[in-house]
């Protein structure tokens, strides 16, 4: 999506450990009209009709999620990373390594909101080693829930998330996939 490519290239910058800082428009500051734009063409790359939930995990995915949900006019639901007193009764469970926070998570979601009727459409903000994803995944085959696809915003193609979940077979799309970043250049795969 050259809108995203674009504003990743101005705006942008590489930190040690190859960690790619787009918190003024993606994941902490969050440009709505851009989310907007980006769910449109999760929409247009994900035309089935039967999708009927839209799924992503805390916290920084949650924006996205909600507007390609919109545009979908689904609910979006979210898997937590800590059980709060709010949650009750049978819960999915999915351990993952956090890349973001260098250890391990319980990625927890109510048995309520996700049924074996339910076709799932995952959404995320960032793709790297995976790890978020495929506990995501992991929770929708828990549930008997049916995966339509995955939907990433920023996909670290030098990282191995995204070669491994493409290799398992699942329905894997991003917007803008980084080959190379380094505090000179940020370049995508064309």
């Amino acid at each position: 999506m050259q809108l995203l490519k674009e504003r990743i290239l101005k705006e942008g910058r590489v930190l040690p450990g190859s960690i790619i800082k787009v918190d003024g428009f993606l994941n902490h500051q969050v440009d709505i009209g851009l989310m907007q734009e980006v769910g449109k063409e999760f929409r247009r790359l994900f035309p089935q009709k039967e999708i009927n939930k839209i799924l992503t995990v805390e916290a920084s995915g949650i924006a996205l999620a909600a507007l390609t949900a919109l545009e979908f006019k689904v609910p979006m639901v979210f898997a937590k990373k800590a059980k709060s007193d709010n949650i009750e009764g049978g819960l999915y469970q999915c351990e993952i390594f956090s890349y973001t926070y260098k250890k391990k998570v319980t990625l927890l979601l109510s048995k309520d909101w996700l049924k074996p009727e339910d076709n799932i459409l995952i959404i995320d903000d960032f793709l790297a080693n995976g790890e978020a994803l495929s506990g995501l995944i992991n929770i929708v085959e828990q549930s008997g829930a049916t995966l339509y696809g995955v939907g990433i915003a920023l996909e670290k193609g030098f990282q191995k998330g995204g070669a491994m979940l493409r290799a398992k077979g699942v329905n894997l799309k991003s917007l803008a996939i980084i080959d190379e970043a380094d505090e000179h250049a940020i370049r995508f795969r064309e």
